[in-house]
């Protein structure tokens, strides 16, 4: 068909790979196609001179080495944040000192309390994902929602900045930059506000907005309560010093009284004696209250109306230990500490009635410690009586020491209140494995079937209403 052979080689711009032949696309319109023969020849004249490349993979690093490279950074910006933090402490007076890391305290403590209670959450939905429990079904989520995977990536950028803006703040002050430090907490949480409300599709935009949208729900309960709206209200009770701390925290940078110590006196405006220390502290009780009424009022069942006089009950518990500062030491003494005493006994034994009656109905074997893959956890904690004489002996003793932090005559051992706190979020992390646990049992029985193990949801069983959720 030609003189010759054709002068192209394997590399040429008109040869292109399908698969492992090489087909030719339109040379020019004169030419006309190729036949087999010929390509046959090309191949095999390039293979003789050498021309034709074989690319070698790419060579990648381990992943296991990958994770222990990221280990071993991660453990590197630790011992350098807690040296920093040390010196910088080390460098104030004495007298001062308390008074310094109160304040640090002050302002990183809310972020922090945060950041445990994500990495707490990505260890309960690893726990899920592992059981039988189908927790995307229960919450009303999608497919994109997030995993355990992406939950603990989240948790990390939160464990490295939250940190190291602290560590930035304690270095500056230390170092008699003021100006400086005092920015640190501003610029810390209008970042976190903008990462929450930015609108374009980044940093998990239908998760965000799932959790601003639930958020939104809980504050105005005017709609048909939901799992996810109670749910999240329930732990956002569990941190109610979070709130507290943070509406003391912004007070403080709306009144530029950032990096100095104006604000512990008693006639500030961000001191002891603000009424909105007890209107924050009281804020995720009244919503969850609210949400109990709404509730009655689209089921007209009573134990919405028992669940909401629980909720009701820390409502003293946190207002009698405000009058503190409002009432003589005398009255304090002689009647309102002993009432705040006898309302604190009553909600903590309430609520825990409730836990373990309603929210996780342990008359009803639990499933949550049967793991699917067995494992060492799973052959220590499947069908052992200890782990639930655990949940119900740690529940009672850390509901009673939750009162402890409730109360605002208490807060200035900040120590204290920071273990109580860190306390309630472990026991909070209790508490959702068996009321997710429990929850899935109610609708397996009332739909009459099993989810099935770590199953997509179906176009159809997406679509169910959570009317039937028991709130």
């Amino acid at each position: 068909m030609f003189g010759g052979p054709l002068p192209i080689s394997i590399n040429s711009p008109h040869l292109r790979r399908s698969g492992s032949r090489p087909v030719f696309s339109e040379i020019g319109s004169s030419e006309g196609p190729v036949d087999e023969a010929l390509l046959a020849q090309v191949e095999s004249n390039d293979m003789k001179t050498g021309n034709m490349q074989i690319h070698a993979p790419a060579i990648m690093p381990s992943p296991i080495f990958l994770w222990r490279f990221k280990v071993l950074l991660f453990l590197l910006w630790g011992i350098i944040c807690c040296k920093f933090s040390w010196d910088s402490v080390m460098r104030m007076s004495a007298d001062l000192r308390d008074l310094f890391l109160y304040e640090a305290f002050l302002y990183f403590n809310p972020l922090l309390l945060v950041t445990l209670m994500v990495w707490l959450w990505g260890v309960n939905l690893w726990v899920f994902a592992q059981s039988n429990v189908i927790y995307s079904r229960i919450f009303d989520l999608d497919q994109n929602h997030l995993t355990h995977r992406e939950i603990w990536k989240c948790a990390t950028w939160m464990t490295i900045i939250v940190p190291t803006s602290m560590t930035t703040y304690l270095y500056l002050y230390s170092h008699g930059e003021v100006s400086l430090a005092a920015s640190q907490p501003v610029l810390l949480y209008a970042a976190v506000a903008m990462v929450l409300v930015f609108p374009f599709d980044i940093f998990y935009l239908s998760s965000r907005y799932y959790l601003l949208r639930t958020l939104w729900r809980i504050v105005l309960p005017l709609q048909a309560i939901t799992f996810p709206d109670f749910f999240l209200a329930d732990i956002l009770t569990s941190m109610a010093k979070v709130f507290s701390d943070l509406e003391r925290s912004v007070c403080r940078m709306v009144h530029r009284q950032v990096a100095t110590i104006a604000w512990f006196e008693a006639d500030s405006v961000c001191g002891s004696h603000s009424i909105a220390i007890p209107l924050a502290l009281v804020l995720p009780y009244l919503c969850r209250f609210f949400q109990c009424l709404r509730q009655y009022k689209d089921t007209r069942e009573k134990t919405s109306l028992l669940n909401a006089l629980k909720y009701s009950t820390a409502i003293p518990v946190i207002f009698l230990s405000a009058l503190k500062y409002h009432v003589s030491p005398d009255q304090w003494t002689a009647i309102y500490h002993p009432l705040w005493l006898l309302s604190s006994v009553i909600n903590s034994l309430y609520s825990f009635y409730w836990d373990i009656t309603r929210d996780w109905d342990l008359s009803v074997p639990s499933r949550i410690f049967k793991f699917r893959n067995p494992s060492i956890l799973s052959n220590l904690l499947h069908g052992q009586q200890w782990v639930y004489y655990w949940a119900v002996g740690s529940n009672l003793i850390l509901r009673c020491t939750w009162t402890y932090k409730l109360s605002a005559h208490l807060r200035h051992n900040y120590i204290t209140v920071l273990t109580f706190t860190t306390l309630e979020m472990l026991r909070r992390f209790q508490w959702i494995f068996f009321r997710v646990e429990n929850e899935s049992n109610k609708i397996s029985h009332k739909q009459g079937v099993q989810f099935p193990l770590n199953d997509t949801p179906k176009e159809e069983e997406r679509l169910l209403s959570s009317n039937g959720h028991d709130v």
